[in-house]
């Protein structure tokens, strides 16, 4: 009988101590948790400087990759208007003035 006493306390405390692993594991989850999700909002509402960069970047490169379009179809339209249609060199003219905006609104490349 006494074999029988020293083997239970040590079992009850071999699955005591496995079936509370899982519960400290949630416990550091439910405690964290609140911390988890505030770091992620101020995350969310703040941008780096190189999110900054990369975005102005893209709009610096999609404005470009418009003035492109905008100069390939004044050159068509320029060429029809010294064939003579009036209706081009009118759309040319438009076309110029939205290509001026966008050149100004491109940034200077330095020289080298």
């Amino acid at each position: 009988m006494r074999r029988i006493s020293v083997l239970f306390p040590a079992a009850s405390l071999l699955i005591a101590s496995v079936a509370l692993s899982g519960c400290v594991g949630t416990l550091v989850d439910v405690a964290t948790a609140p911390v988890k999700v505030v770091s992620k909002g101020v995350d969310l509402a703040t941008t780096s400087q190189s999110e900054r960069d990369e975005k102005r970047g893209r709009e610096i490169r999609q404005r470009e990759e418009r003035l492109g379009k905008l100069e390939r179809r004044y050159e068509d339209r320029m060429e029809d208007c010294q064939d003579g249609d009036r209706r081009a060199c009118a759309e040319a003219r438009d076309i110029y003035a939205e290509m001026q905006l966008l050149i100004r609104s491109l940034p200077v490349e330095p020289e080298s």
